[in-house]
């Protein structure tokens, strides 16, 4: 059930019907772990019995928004960088954070034929625009900017950039046709081991700086058994499979 909660950008609220002593956790997810988190959430509650809401947005939005008192009690972020700012910063419970995903990069498009599983058509340059996530708030789009430098093709190719404002957005323009091909999470293509629609490159892992994505528990969650719980069940073995499933490594 969508409903409004504020300062975020979406809220997904998925609620546990059982007992009424239930804790919710609010928890902010990277817009690219969207999906598993979807695929969590309602197993997470099962075995809880705590509530889920959720918000899904860009890491740097997110970042923002703790530090100007968004009651956020668990962040689960797209790189590691920002919670340990935030743990700088003792916006955090300490002790608390740990990589929970290691994420993917994939160069896609929504035509079945358009890419080779290479990067030869992204050198060929023969389209329109090229969608990446803003690499100053996404650390998917950063690691986008990484593989262009990394190919010799930023300069090239700046003129047919489009950036959308996470990597949710990054997506939708290559979903909808406005951007032939764009450098997007691989876990938002890909299901049970393989990209699910259209065609891909599945960038090698040495072209970029690894996405190590850490999760963290904020101030406002310290004494709330919910997020102590989310964290936990986030570290277990059936968290790890819906993880895996969406192409991370843990």
């Amino acid at each position: 059930m969508l409903k409004p909660f504020k300062h975020s950008l979406l809220v997904l609220g998925l609620v546990f019907a059982g007992s009424t002593l239930a804790d919710e956790v609010k928890v902010a997810v990277a817009a690219n772990f969207t999906a598993p988190m979807q695929a969590i959430a309602p197993e997470f509650e099962k075995a809880t019995g705590h509530k889920l809401v959720a918000a899904f947005g860009a890491t740097g939005q997110f970042y923002a928004q703790i530090r100007n008192g968004a009651p956020f009690e668990v962040f689960l972020a797209a790189d590691d960088s920002t919670p340990g700012k935030l743990e700088s910063e003792g916006l955090t419970v300490e002790g608390s954070r740990f990589t929970y995903a290691i994420g993917g990069l994939v160069l896609w498009s929504a035509a079945a034929d358009y890419l080779d599983g290479s990067a030869a058509a992204l050198k060929a340059g023969q389209f329109k625009h090229l969608s990446i996530a803003n690499p100053k708030a996404a650390p998917y789009g950063l690691a986008a900017t990484q593989v262009l430098d990394k190919l010799g093709l930023s300069e090239a190719l700046r003129g047919k950039l489009v950036e959308g404002q996470n990597i949710t957005q990054a997506h939708q323009f290559v979903s909808s046709g406005n951007a032939e091909l764009g450098f997007v999470a691989l876990s938002q293509v890909y299901k049970d081991g393989k990209v699910s629609s259209g065609s891909a490159w599945i960038v090698p892992g040495d072209m970029y700086e690894p996405i190590k994505q850490d999760a963290v528990i904020l101030k406002p969650g310290a004494n709330n058994p919910a997020a102590s719980a989310l964290v936990d069940y986030l570290k277990g073995p059936e968290a790890a499979r819906i993880i895996e499933s969406f192409g991370y490594t843990l």
